[in-house]
């Protein structure tokens, strides 16, 4: 970790991800300067009908909002000689109000001095935490390459608190014998515990994935690893929504299996829908459905479609008269009728045209989307 610089607004400090904290907005910056200006203003008005000077025992708190320990120290060396240029101008420099003012206003302004030192310390270790976090997610949460198998593939994860990582979705793709095999997913819950729970399901299908003989075989993996999850953490309520597919390309089949997720969308031959099957309960709550566990089914997948995959951060986004975000709306407008896009063109597409209609994200947005290699 590292700071960027010596002392400044609330002494920011980066680490080597770029994490910061927010820094405090302009008006508050200025607002030391403009506080002096105010009661220097207020003197020249005034002249000696009030003792205007004792207004500057607030400076080091107000310089305390927005910066670190040794600009408040000098805000507060500041108010103290300007109590005793405004007192001696008046010819009060050695009365007792006035010595009382300045002792005050050194008292007030060490106190101040520790406050911001405390909050500099306070954010060094936001900035640690944060930084840990968002390096997990960056080791779970893996960039997709460009190719994986026989498809090309793109991805996105954007949180919903700019400058962090930590979240609850999740998504991969595995090149395996059978075909490449991919999930999407969102876990109940948010911060570290969340974490926890897609490092325990990204674990579980980067080894399933290759094992697994079919997608609920895979499923049922992922099920058995979310119950141990939730009871060593413990949580009875704990689950995940997921999407899972498999492609073959030899078929040109892509098959999937849908735990309680948002159902895909596929571009084909300049059409836009979503692929509805038959819906499975989420990963946990797998004990509660029939013993046959989740249906696989399958559709026709070839060169020139594009399957995206998203998590419902995206389509529950809201604009500010409240109305959803209209994916499948939006996607055709886009490439409806034009020449096949690539998965890139899409995601690309999403992640400019989301924050068109929502400035501000209520939960994590994750999107993937696949397409068969041309030469498959």
């Amino acid at each position: 970790m590292r700071r960027s610089r010596p002392d400044g607004p609330a002494e920011v400090a980066t680490d080597q991800n770029g994490f910061r904290p927010t820094e405090p907005p302009a008006w508050m910056r200025w607002l030391p300067f403009v506080y002096v200006a105010f009661v220097l203003l207020l003197e020249a008005g005034l002249r000696e009908e009030w003792a205007v000077s004792f207004f500057l025992i607030a400076l080091p708190p107000i310089a305390a909002y927005a910066y670190g320990p040794v600009v408040v120290a000098a805000f507060t060396v500041l108010a103290i000689l300007l109590e005793g240029a405004l007192a001696a101008g008046s010819h009060h420099l050695g009365e007792n109000h006035h010595v009382t003012a300045d002792i005050a206003t050194a008292v007030v302004g060490i106190l101040s001095t520790a406050l911001a030192a405390h909050r500099s310390r306070q954010e060094r270790h936001l900035v640690h935490a944060n930084s840990v976090a968002e390096a997990l997610m960056r080791a779970l949460l893996r960039p997709v390459p460009h190719q994986v198998g026989h498809v090309l593939a793109a991805s996105l994860y954007r949180p919903s608190e700019a400058g962090t990582m930590v979240g609850g979705d999740l998504f991969d793709v595995r090149a395996t014998h059978v075909g490449e095999r991919a999930i999407i997913g969102d876990v109940r819950g948010k911060g570290l515990p969340a974490v926890r729970t897609v490092a325990a399901i990204l674990g579980s299908f980067r080894e399933a994935a290759y094992e697994a003989e079919d997608l609920p075989a895979l499923a049922a993996r992922l099920e058995r690893r979310l119950t141990r999850e939730a009871e060593e953490i413990p949580d009875e309520e704990l689950f995940a929504t997921a999407l899972l597919i498999e492609f073959d390309c030899l078929a040109h089949r892509v098959t999937l299996t849908n735990h309680g997720h948002v159902e895909p969308v596929l571009i084909s031959r300049g059409e836009v829908r979503m692929l509805e099957g038959p819906p499975a309960l989420p990963l946990g709550l797998g004990g509660l459905a029939a013993p046959e566990g989740p249906v696989a089914w399958s559709h026709r997948f070839t060169r020139g479609d594009v399957l995206l995959l998203v998590t419902d951060g995206l389509v529950e986004a809201r604009d500010i008269g409240g109305d959803f975000y209209p994916l499948v709306d939006r996607l055709r407008h886009r490439f409806a009728g034009r020449p096949a896009p690539g998965p890139a063109d899409v995601v690309d597409f999403l992640n400019t045209d989301l924050p068109r209609h929502a400035r501000h994200l209520h939960d994590d947005v994750a999107m993937l989307a696949i397409a068969p290699h041309g030469h498959t």
